[in-house]
C-alpha cells in the first residue's frame, strides 16, 4: 500500500464519528502520510481522522472535500492501525468506536506552545493555613512533575489565589514550560536489587526472551510476596537496554502510587502515568513523548494499551486474573487478551503475573502456548500465612453481629503485640439490603432493578449498578410506615462500627473505593496504613490488589462463601482467587502471618482447595469440570445484551434472534434465551439477554455478524455483543 499521498489525490479518513466506513477526502497541500492524524470537514463541523488508506472513488469525485490540516503528532503506525482492526474485529466494535481508544488525548493537533506552569519549591511561607498545607501536600504528591494552575488548586481542593499566595515565599514555583516535554531518561542499571535463586532463575529467563526479540507470552505465577514485580522489573530494564519501550498494566489506580515509587528506585526516575486519575494537560503529554520515542516506561490502566508506542518491546499485566481488565461499557474487551494480542502483532513480550492465574491462563500455559515460570517461595524472612477455617455452624452469634468470638481474640492478641488485623468483606456500604419491618419491601433504585445499599458514612442510600443516590427515607415508600426501616446484612460500614464496640482502642481504617472523593484520598489512606496508621483494616476487594501492609500479620474474612452463591460460571475460580489474594496480604514481612476465613460450609470443595493450597490441584479440577461443559476456555461464549425502554419490544427482539438461529447453527453454535438479565432494568432501561454457546475452534465472530445482521434497531432498542463474557450481569 501507499506510504505517501501527493496533494490532491484521493484518500480515506476514518474519523471518530459513528459511521461505518472511512470517507474520501482529497490530501491537502504539501501531501500526507499513510497513517497521518488530520483535521477534515464532515458537514458543518471539522473532526479528527486518521489517513486509512487510499480512497474509494464510488461516488461524484466533485463533491470530496479536500483535508484542512495534518494535525503535529507522530503518523499512526502500520501496527496500531492492524491492532485496531484485528482488535474491533475480535470484539465486534465499529472502527470509529475503536479509534476513539486510541485517541484519548485532548489537543493533539494544538500546534506547540509554551504554558505557566506549577510545582513545589524549596521556600517556607510566612505562615501555613490548612488550605496552604493541602497545596504543598498536592505538589509534593505530584513527585516533581508540573502542573496547570487549575489542575494544583483542583487537586489541592481549593481557591487559585491560594496556590498564587505560595508562589510569592518560593514554596511553589511558577514556570514557563513547553507544554510537551520529553520524560527523564531511566536508567536499566541502577538500584537493582539482590534476587534469590528462584528469582534469578526467572529473571534471567525474561531477560533472554527480551534480548531474542520477538513475541512470546509467559505466565509469571508466584505466592503473594514472592517479589514478581523484582523479577518482571529486571525484563523491563532489559527492554530498555534493548532501546525498546515498555508498558506496564495495573488493575487499580490506588496501586500506582507505590508501585511508582518502586519502579523510581529501581531506574532513578519516575515513568510515565496514564491512568483516569492523570490531567489533561499530562495526558497529551504521555500521548504524544509515546509517539515519539521519548518516554520510555508507561505505568498505566487497561486504556494504556492503546498508546501509540514508537518501539514496544514488553507489556507486563500485573495481577493478570483481576476483572477489572475487562471493560463492561463502550467498548467490551479483555486488556489481558488484547495485550497478547498486541504483542504478537508487534513482536513483543507479554509478560502476565499473577500469584492466582485465571485459568485461561493456566489452561494455555498447560497446553504449552504461554511460557511458565514460577516462583514457589517468600522473599527474604517472609512465610506464607498460616490457613485455618472458622466453623460459623459452631458460633453463637447475636443477628446483628459477623466477628467470631476466635476472630476477636485473634484481633486482640495481634494487636498486643503491635500488629495489624485486616478484616475483608466483599460487601461495599453500610449494609446491602434495607427493609421495612413492617410489609418487608426492600428498598431497590428508582431507575434499576437492583437493591439500594445504605452508605451510613454519606447518610444516603446508593444504587452500585447506576450511581444513583438519595437520601435514606424516614418513611417506608411502599406502605408509609414510619421509623420501620432496617439495615440487613454487613457492609464494610456497619463491619467497622462492630469493630469499634469490640476494639474501643483501636485506630480503625476504612478501604473502600466509595469512600473517597478522589484517588489521592484514596492512595493517602494506604499510605498511611502501610506506615502503621492503624490497628485494623477493614476492606472490600479493592485491598486484595497487590498492597504490601509491612505490619499486617492477621486476615479476618468475614462471609469467604459469598461468592459460591449463584450460578456464576467463574464461582469458584473467583472465590479462590480472592480468598488466596486477601490471605496473602498477611506476613509478608519477618512476623509470621495467619488467615482466618468465616465459613458455613468448610467442606465445600473451593474452601478445602484454599486452605490446602494445593492450587494445581483446583485448577485441574477447575478445568476438568469446564472441559465436560464446554465452557471457556474449552469452549466459546458470546453474550448478546438487549435493552430498550418498552419490555415488550425488547423481548420481541430477543425472540425474533432466538428464532431465527440458523447463520449460528450452521456452526454448531446454540442460543440460550432470551431472558431479563439478573439486573433487568438500569437507568430506566429493561435488559434481556441471549448467550450464545460455540465449540472452541469455530469461527463464531463471523456467524455472530451475520445473525445480528438481520435485524434493524429502530427508536431506542440498543444491542451489545460481549464477546467471552466474564459477568454475567
Amino acid at each position: 500500500m501507499t506510504s505517501y499521498f501527493d496533494p490532491g489525490a484521493l484518500i480515506g479518513v476514518l474519523t471518530t464519528q459513528p459511521l461505518d466506513r472511512p470517507l474520501d477526502y482529497r490530501a491537502p497541500e504539501g501531501g500526507c502520510h499513510l497513517g497521518a492524524f488530520v483535521e477534515v470537514p464532515l458537514g458543518p463541523r471539522k473532526v479528527l481522522g486518521v489517513v486509512w488508506g487510499p480512497g474509494r472513488g464510488d461516488f461524484d469525485l466533485s463533491k470530496v472535500r479536500s483535508v484542512i490540516r495534518v494535525l503535529d503528532a507522530a503518523p499512526m503506525r502500520d501496527e496500531m492501525r492492524a491492532f485496531l482492526e484485528k482488535a474491533g474485529a475480535y470484539t465486534l466494535t465499529p472502527m470509529p468506536a475503536m479509534l476513539r481508544l486510541a485517541t484519548r488525548a485532548p489537543g493533539l493537533g494544538d500546534p506547540p506552545s509554551m504554558r505557566r506552569v506549577y510545582r513545589l519549591g524549596q521556600g517556607t511561607p510566612d505562615r501555613m493555613t490548612d488550605a496552604r498545607t493541602r497545596v504543598l501536600e498536592a505538589a509534593a504528591e505530584m513527585g516533581g512533575l508540573s502542573l496547570t494552575l487549575n489542575e494544583l488548586a483542583e487537586a489541592a481542593g481549593v481557591t487559585s489565589s491560594v496556590v498564587k499566595g505560595l508562589v510569592k515565599s518560593g514554596a511553589i514555583l511558577e514556570e514557563e514550560s513547553p507544554r510537551d516535554t520529553p520524560f527523564p531518561l531511566l536508567d536499566p542499571d541502577h538500584g537493582g536489587k539482590a534476587l534469590t535463586d528462584d528469582q534469578s532463575a526467572a529473571a534471567e529467563s525474561l531477560r533472554a526472551g527480551q534480548r531474542a526479540g520477538g513475541y512470546e507470552t509467559v505466565l509469571l505465577k508466584g505466592v503473594t510476596g514472592s517479589g514478581k514485580t523484582e523479577v518482571y522489573l529486571e525484563a523491563v530494564a532489559e527492554a530498555l537496554r534493548q532501546h525498546r519501550q515498555a508498558l506496564v498494566l495495573l488493575p487499580e489506580i490506588a496501586l500506582s502510587a507505590e508501585f511508582l515509587t518502586r519502579v523510581e528506585a529501581r531506574f532513578g526516575a519516575r515513568p510515565a502515568e496514564w491512568h483516569s486519575g492523570v490531567t489533561l494537560t499530562e495526558r497529551r503529554r504521555v500521548w504524544k513523548m509515546v509517539a515519539e520515542g521519548q518516554a520510555q516506561v508507561v505505568v498505566g490502566a487497561r486504556s494504556a494499551l492503546f498508546l501509540p508506542f514508537r518501539d514496544l518491546g514488553l507489556i507486563v499485566v500485573d495481577e493478570e486474573h483481576d476483572t477489572s481488565y475487562k471493560q463492561e461499557e463502550g467498548v467490551l474487551y479483555n486488556a489481558r487478551d488484547m495485550a497478547v494480542l498486541r504483542a504478537s502483532i508487534l513482536g513483543a513480550q507479554v509478560v502476565l503475573a499473577s500469584a492466582t492465574p485465571s485459568l485461561e491462563s493456566w489452561a494455555n500455559a498447560d497446553a504449552g502456548k504461554y511460557k511458565r515460570l514460577t516462583l514457589n517461595a517468600r522473599f527474604g524472612a517472609a512465610v506464607l500465612p498460616e490457613m485455618r477455617s472458622l466453623d460459623m455452624r459452631a458460633e453463637k452469634l447475636p443477628a446483628n453481629r459477623w466477628i467470631s468470638t476466635a476472630l476477636q481474640h485473634a484481633i486482640k492478641a495481634r494487636m498486643a503485640k503491635g500488629e495489624q488485623a485486616l478484616l475483608f468483606i466483599n460487601r461495599r456500604g453500610y449494609a446491602p439490603v434495607t427493609l421495612c419491618r413492617a410489609c418487608g419491601q426492600q428498598i431497590g433504585c428508582d431507575h434499576c432493578d437492583a437493591r439500594m445499599v445504605e452508605h451510613r458514612f454519606l447518610k444516603r442510600l446508593v444504587c452500585h449498578q447506576c450511581g444513583e443516590s438519595k437520601p435514606v427515607p424516614t418513611t417506608c415508600p411502599h406502605c408509609q410506615a414510619e421509623d420501620t426501616l432496617a439495615a440487613v446484612g454487613p457492609g464494610v460500614e456497619r463491619l467497622a462500627e462492630e469493630a469499634a464496640e469490640h476494639f474501643p482502642e483501636a485506630r480503625i481504617a476504612v478501604l473502600s473505593s466509595d469512600l473517597y472523593g478522589t484517588a489521592r484520598e484514596l492512595k493517602a489512606q494506604i499510605l498511611s496504613i502501610a506506615e502503621g496508621g492503624a490497628d485494623v483494616i477493614i476492606g472490600t476487594q479493592l485491598v486484595a490488589k497487590g498492597h504490601n501492609f509491612p505490619k499486617l500479620t492477621l486476615v479476618g474474612v468475614i462471609d469467604a462463601d459469598l461468592g459460591l452463591q449463584g450460578g456464576d460460571l467463574r464461582a469458584a475460580e473467583r472465590t479462590f482467587q480472592l480468598m488466596r489474594q486477601v490471605a496473602g496480604r498477611a506476613g509478608r514481612a519477618e512476623a509470621p502471618g495467619a488467615a482466618l476465613l468465616q465459613t458455613y460450609q468448610p467442606e465445600h470443595p473451593v474452601i478445602r482447595a484454599i486452605l490446602a493450597g494445593d492450587e494445581e490441584a483446583f485448577w485441574a479440577a477447575e478445568a476438568q469440570e469446564r472441559r465436560a461443559a464446554g465452557m471457556p476456555p474449552y469452549g466459546r461464549l458470546a453474550g448478546i445484551i438487549l435493552s430498550g425502554e418498552d419490555m415488550g419490544r425488547v423481548f420481541d427482539l430477543g425472540n425474533h434472534l432466538a428464532r431465527n438461529d440458523g447463520a449460528l447453527r450452521r456452526v454448531g453454535a446454540q442460543v440460550f434465551g432470551p431472558a431479563a438479565a439478573p439486573i433487568a432494568r438500569v437507568r430506566g432501561r429493561h435488559r434481556v439477554r441471549l448467550l450464545v454457546k460455540a465449540p472452541k475452534g469455530v469461527a463464531l465472530q463471523a456467524a455472530l455478524t451475520e445473525w445480528t445482521g438481520q435485524v434493524s434497531l429502530k427508536g431506542d432498542l440498543r444491542m451489545a455483543v460481549d464477546i467471552d463474557p466474564q459477568s454475567f450481569f
